[in-house]
């Protein structure tokens, strides 16, 4: 079986942090210093307005957009919590009816607030005052009465262990989760982990008195440390890290707070880039790639728009084996595009609403077969996904929770030409557009001569191809038609003016 390793590439500008499960890129994180994420901290806000309409409230929390405080965040008096999403620990109000937000808040107030969704395209981060704090055994939840336990951990007499030692410890009123990598922990390491949790609340909250709103009272650890902190574990085979400054602080960071894996941070001394060792930097780009290839010859095509994504599942050159009927083709090709999906899924960090539309099969046992094999790739996801079964015509609907920006959205931008659409109008398609506005406003131009600038591409075909097509339209209009091209113009842009036989060309 392959290793499982946490590489990590901070020799530069950013941080990338790449996790390698049996020998498969799985998940990859990117910080910026100046683009840091927000998920996890906490902020005294102000209240700016609230939104009776839509029961929920902007606060002023010191960054460049407002945050959205939904009523149901509100931990106000008699709230319950009656479930914590993820094994960090995100508390959710009860199913209780939620009280009217302009009961719970009102503009002007002060109030203490954590990030628990990231900045989004043109949306400000999502805030609760169900305040979490991370550690790597336990989550601290100091305004929840609530002790769980990961599912994960499936030892009834591990989850009693555990149990016993945070009811012992936490604080009136206050509540904790028990992380997965808990099982592994000692009775001491859990004790150590909470314990600094409770001094590090009681710190935020003497903050909180000093300092007016809006300002930032606690910030979480860094991209390299925050990602092994929650994700090194005996699965992980080693931690390389390719710069030595980086290198060292993780092995203090390690020795103090993680001693049993102190042994598997090593430092890399390859001559080429860490991640084009371990094949990574490939496998970015073919993430970013609409088109995704699969090992039998089939293909994935990917279109993400806003808040919906489509899959679509081709066959490609795949053609089958000999022996094999179309329907087993096109169901080996969907089992393997299953696979693929759930890969691609958390890769890309691809949240939402997701369509995938998998070669049609006529057999219903072909489809559960497939149906099961998605689930089943999609249990090793840590982002929650709801998914319905193969309907006849080879479509799943699905939902995957997002947390962040996808890997598209945080590495790229919309393109400059197409605007983010993925296509512009034709050469030919702007050609007739431009004569049919020539006939339609001809008689209002001034001078005897029409004079088009265009996109030299779109001048080549107008001077060429198309030149009948002009023509047509001089003798319409009954004046000439002057057609230049000019580099740099966008594909879809052009000028038409009126002028006079004496007039220089410009």
């Amino acid at each position: 079986m392959s290793e499982s390793v946490i590489v990590i590439n901070a020799d530069g500008p950013e941080t990338r942090v790449a996790l390698i499960e049996n020998g498969i890129l799985t998940e990859l994180f990117i910080e910026r210093e100046r683009e840091r994420g927000i998920v996890g901290n906490v902020y005294k806000g102000k209240i700016l307005r609230v939104l009776p309409g839509m029961q929920a409230a902007f606060v002023d929390i010191g960054e460049d957009k407002a945050a959205f405080l939904y009523a149901g965040d509100i931990a106000g008096p008699g709230a319950t919590v009656d479930k914590v999403v993820g094994d960090g620990g995100v508390p959710r109000r009860g199913s209780a009816k939620v009280a009217n937000i302009t009961d719970l808040v009102h503009p002007g107030q002060e109030i203490l607030v954590q990030v628990v969704k990231d900045p989004i395209s043109s949306k400000g981060a999502r805030i609760t005052t169900y305040i979490s704090l991370p550690g790597r055994n336990v989550v601290f939840m100091p305004t929840v009465s609530h002790i769980g336990i990961s599912r994960r951990i499936s030892s009834e007499r591990q989850r009693r262990r555990l149990r016993r030692i945070v009811d012992e410890m936490r604080p009136k009123g206050a509540g904790f989760i028990v992380r997965t990598v808990a099982r592994h922990a000692s009775s001491a390491q859990v004790r150590a982990g909470m314990d600094y949790l409770i001094r590090l609340w009681a710190n935020i909250k003497a903050n909180e008195r000093l300092h007016r709103a809006p300002v930032l009272l606690y910030r979480d650890l860094d991209l390299m440390l925050r990602t092994v902190r929650d994700n090194l574990s005996p699965e992980f085979n080693r931690v390389i890290v390719d710069d030595r400054v980086a290198h060292d602080r993780l092995l203090r960071f390690c020795n103090a707070f993680l001693p049993e894996y102190s042994a598997r941070v090593e430092l890399f001394t390859g001559r080429d880039g860490v991640f084009d060792s371990y094949g990574i930097e490939s496998e970015i780009d073919r993430a970013l790639e609409r088109k995704v290839d699969l090992k039998s010859g089939g293909s994935l095509v990917f279109d993400q728009g806003e808040a919906l994504t489509a899959i679509d599942v081709n066959t490609g050159k795949f053609v089958g084996s000999k022996g094999k009927t179309l329907e087993q083709t096109i169901t080996q090709t969907n089992l393997e595009a299953a696979d693929e999906i759930a890969e691609q899924l958390r890769l890309r960090n691809v949240g939402g609403l997701i369509i995938i539309d998998f070669i049609d099969m006529d057999r219903e046992s072909n489809r559960r077969k497939v149906y099961r094999r998605l689930q089943d790739a999609l249990r090793r996801d840590r982002a929650k996904a709801h998914i319905t079964k193969i309907s006849e015509m080879g479509l799943v609907e699905m939902s995957r929770k997002r947390t962040r920006e996808s890997l598209e959205r945080r590495l790229g931008i919309a393109c400059d030409v197409c605007g983010g659409k993925g296509y512009h109008k034709s050469p030919s398609t702007i050609c007739y557009e431009i004569l049919r506005q020539i006939r339609r406003e001809a008689e209002h131009m001034a001078g005897d001569i029409i004079s088009v600038t265009v996109n030299p591409e779109v001048a080549d075909l107008m001077n060429g191809p198309e030149l009948p097509a002009v023509d047509h339209t001089v003798k319409r209009v009954q004046k000439a038609i002057e057609v230049q091209g000019r580099k740099g113009f966008h594909p879809e842009k052009y000028e038409i003016r009126g002028k006079k036989p004496s007039a220089r060309a410009t």
